[in-house]
């Protein structure tokens, strides 16, 4: 029987989104009787040595689970290395942190995406930077294209740059930021779908508008309604989920052309309170009957 379990957040973020997360996990959890700790990353540490790895300090009871709201990746491969399943789990977390590794993922896997082209690496303070393949990239792409830093969040490091000097301009200004350059999808200016998906089920929808923006993040200022997604949006996230591996996911998707869906991004560590304010689904109710269903299955 499932008793008890963990909730990993960031310690250092400002704000309270992230332990909101955990907070709304730990709700659900109690609702099934399962007691659940709230732990900041930084109040358990991985020691690693000769007799092997451990988390320190050792005084919080061994968990059935942990339900990890962070992206300390190390951390979560600890737990995993400890013989705790861990949800999602470290590697998930990975690619989906990492916006390269996401589209590796999910072009492997011969899903629709917008055309990518993964930057070169650059060390920091490069002599001079090379931009004869940047030139190419952005012919090939065309104007306007999109610049994303490959570790953002809300929206915040993606640019839309008009011409090629703009984007070499950009490309001088991130240096040795990983980062990618897209397709402009001019079809979903403003808006796209965000679809939260737990197992093998889509269990809630929104669509997200921005009225003075390319970008249609709430975060960021956009509005959001309850959106019922179609057979094939729904059978895209569920795809794009399993892709990186993901028990449960927010799964953004960009409207293309003939409103053909398209994958944007997959997010391990999704926050839930404005898909409830939205839909009145709470999705943490839906992870932790899936995560019971597994551990009771394993």
């Amino acid at each position: 029987m499932v008793k008890n379990g963990w909730v990993v957040y960031n310690g250092h973020l400002p704000g309270t989104k992230f332990k909101d997360f955990a907070e709304w996990i730990q709700a659900a959890a109690n609702e099934k009787n399962i007691q659940l700790t709230l732990i900041k990353n930084n109040e358990m540490l991985a020691l690693h040595q000769q007799t092997g790895g451990t988390i320190f300090p050792e005084y919080y009871r061994r968990p059935d689970f942990v339900v990890f709201g962070d992206k300390d990746i190390h951390l979560a491969k600890q737990l995993e290395l400890l013989g705790i399943p861990v949800f999602n789990s470290a590697e998930a977390i990975s690619l989906c942190d990492d916006k390269i590794a996401t589209y590796q993922a999910l072009s492997a896997h011969h899903l629709p995406i917008p055309k990518s082209i993964a930057g070169p690496k650059i060390f920091p303070n490069p002599r001079a930077l090379e931009t004869a393949s940047f030139i190419k990239s952005g012919k090939m792409l065309g104007y306007p294209l999109v610049i994303k830093e490959a570790f953002g969040s809300f929206g915040e490091q993606v640019y839309l740059v008009e011409t090629e000097q703009e984007l070499i301009e950009k490309v001088v200004e991130l240096q040795d930021r990983p980062f990618i350059l897209q397709e402009f999808i001019s079809s979903s200016y403003g808006k796209d779908v965000r679809l939260n998906v737990v197992g093998d089920k889509v269990v809630a929808a929104m669509k997200r508008t921005s009225s003075n923006d390319f970008r249609a993040n709430v975060s960021a200022g956009g509005s959001m309604e309850e959106y019922q997604p179609t057979k094939k949006e729904i059978e895209l996230a569920i795809a794009a989920s399993r892709a990186v591996g993901t028990d449960f996911a927010g799964v953004d998707l960009l409207f293309g052309p003939e409103e053909t869906p398209l994958v944007c991004e997959v997010n391990s560590n999704a926050h839930i309170r404005n898909i409830f304010d939205c839909t009145r689904i709470n999705v943490a109710d839906w992870i932790i009957d899936y995560i019971v269903e597994k551990l009771q299955e394993g």
